[in-house]
Parts: structure tokens; C-alpha cells; sequence
């Protein structure tokens, strides 16, 4: 954002009467300061299609959405390389409210009023960027999507659709049936918070209980014997740890 340039919104709402309400008051505020409305989203999957390409600085994002809520959308807007401002509406609720304020995350209660958009969106230029871990804290829940940022634009993947998370250095590499994607997240974290969906098989290897067809012995140069993983529509095979052998015998799927 640059001083003396429209401030360029993005509206975000999966209500159209709520959208349409936000777009008169944005008309009012452009009275007294540069404003531009960027484009509008019924959903967060079609916002972050959206970013970067419309170039939006705030993003005026509603809390309570289907499918994904707006405080996942925010997550996943951070991987942007230049992240708009984020100001989130909501309904009352006591609990998210003080959650925001705890966190000094910026917040419009609906009815959104004229005047407290207008002081929001005057301070937004200076508002610091929202931290992940606050989101999070925001949202203890799991997240229905994993995102990368490929060429400066979010890509969602689905965490039903992931066949395996396996760590590298500093990325962890998530592979579906259909291709690899690389994002910079904690193979421990990931592990925490979709406790249940998947199984530790390496210290290095997380894999999706769903898309383990079962388990081959195999004998390394060494002579020794180790367990392997044998996926579901992909052919790559991944090692059993020493650790982690117990897991074979749980699954009870040897092949």
C-alpha cells in the first residue's frame, strides 16, 4: 500500500445482502478518502483465487462462511508474499470478540457502522500484519485445506486429498495422487493438528491412514530387513522406521 493511492478493497462475504451493504458504505467513505472496490467473493476459495491478481490492500473478510471460515482464509492469505491487510466482520459473539481484542486483530461487529469502517479502513495502511500463530490460536480447529504459494498465488490442497507429508530441511513436501506440492510448515505441528487422519511412519513421514493399501517386507544391501509402505494409486513405497514397526502390526495389512 501506498500513501496518496485508492485504498483497493476486496468484500468478502458468502451473503449477498451483507456484500451489497459493505459496497454502499465503501461508496460513502470514498467521499472522504480514496477508495477503490477490488472485486467481491461469496467464499474464501474464490478470494484467494482472486489474490494477488486484483491487487486488493484490505481485505474486509466474514468471520462465519461454509466450507472454509474466514479465519482459515486468513491463514492461508499470510502465504502471500505481499499479504493484503486483513479486517475480519462478524456477528456478536462475546468469546471470538475478546479473542480478537486479546490478539489485536482488527474486527468490524455487523451491522458494520459507517463510521467505524471509515476509522478502520484510515488506519489500515499502519495496521500490523496478522501472525500466524495468533490465527491459529483464533482457530485451535483443523484446517480443511493445506496452501502453498506457487508463483505468488495460494494454491489449496485439501487435506482429505493428501496421500502422505514427508519433511525435507526447512519444507515439508505434500504428495496426492495427482502431484507434489512444497510448503514451509512443521512436520510436528501438521502431526498435532491432524491428529487422527494421519500416522507417523519415519521421523521424517507422516501418511494418510486412508491411502495405505498395506505393508511389504524388504531386504536392504545390508541384509537386513525393513517394512515398507505400499500407497493407495501411487507407486512410490515408503520406509518403516525401527520406531514406528509396531504400526504394521496395528494396521494388520502385510502384503
Amino acid at each position: 500500500m501506498t500513501a496518496g493511492q485508492p485504498l483497493r478493497v476486496l468484500i468478502v462475504d458468502d451473503e449477498a445482502p451483507a456484500r451489497n451493504r459493505i459496497r454502499d458504505l465503501l461508496s460513502d467513505c470514498a467521499l472522504k478518502m480514496p477508495i477503490e472496490i477490488a472485486g467481491e467473493a461469496e467464499n474464501g476459495k474464490r478470494a484467494l483465487a482472486m489474490l494477488p491478481g486484483c491487487e486488493a490492500d484490505v481485505v474486509l473478510l466474514d468471520v462465519r462462511m461454509p466450507d472454509m471460515d474466514g479465519l482459515e482464509v486468513a491463514q492461508h492469505i499470510q502465504k502471500l508474499d505481499e499479504p493484503p491487510t486483513v479486517i475480519f466482520t462478524t456477528a456478536y459473539d462475546g468469546y471470538a470478540l475478546k479473542a480478537f481484542e486479546l490478539h489485536a486483530v482488527d474486527y468490524l461487529l455487523k451491522p458494520i457502522r459507517l463510521g467505524r469502517l471509515f476509522d478502520a479502513l484510515s488506519r489500515a495502511r499502519t495496521i500490523t500484519p496478522l501472525r500466524l500463530d495468533a490465527l491459529r490460536e483464533l482457530k485451535p480447529e483443523a484446517r480443511t485445506h493445506l496452501s502453498a504459494n506457487e508463483r505468488g498465488r495460494i494454491h489449496l490442497i485439501p487435506v482429505a486429498d493428501i496421500a502422505f507429508l514427508k519433511a525435507d530441511l526447512k519444507y515439508v513436501t505434500i504428495r496426492t495422487t495427482e502431484r507434489e506440492y512444497l510448503i514451509e510448515e512443521s512436520l510436528a505441528k501438521l502431526e498435532q493438528e491432524f491428529l487422527g487422519r494421519f500416522v507417523r511412519v519415519h521421523r521424517n513421514c507422516l501418511v494418510a491412514k486412508e491411502a495405505i493399501r498395506g505393508f511389504e517386507r524388504a531386504t536392504g544391501d545390508d541384509g537386513e530387513g525393513n517394512w515398507l509402505v505400499v500407497m493407495k494409486n501411487i507407486a512410490e513405497k515408503l520406509a518403516v522406521s525401527r520406531r514406528q514397526q509396531h504400526i504394521v502390526r496395528e494396521f494388520g495389512k502385510v502384503l
